[in-house]
């Protein structure tokens, strides 16, 4: 019975072979398979799309169901607003978080 040799990993437009990243750990996080977000960045999006009562609330928020520093989760949200799969995923909470970004920094 013969059998196939199994299929050499092909390499994507930047020339690495697929799944020999050298990027490591990006500053949004993992991407999923096929360039979608992680299913972190995913939750950093749904806490930034609920309202808060207060600065305290998230602030616990983020360190208990994302086991994350405020600091760290910032981080985050700030490169998830620059990749256009998070836009994909939610451009309603993108654009208003992109918004006040620019509010922002207008205003120093």
């Amino acid at each position: 019975m013969p059998t196939e040799a199994p299929e050499p990993a092909r390499a994507d437009d930047s020339g690495t072979p697929a799944g020999d990243s050298a990027a490591g750990d990006s500053a949004a996080g993992d991407c999923a398979a096929g360039g979608g977000l992680s299913a972190r960045d995913e939750a950093v999006l749904a806490m930034e799309r609920r309202p808060w009562p207060g600065p305290g609330a998230k602030e616990r928020a983020i360190r208990e169901q994302l086991a994350l520093s405020p600091t760290r989760y910032y981080q985050l949200l700030s490169a998830l607003l620059d990749d256009p799969a998070a836009l994909a995923h939610d451009p309603v909470t993108v654009n208003r978080l992109r918004r006040v970004r620019q509010a922002y920094r207008d205003a120093r």
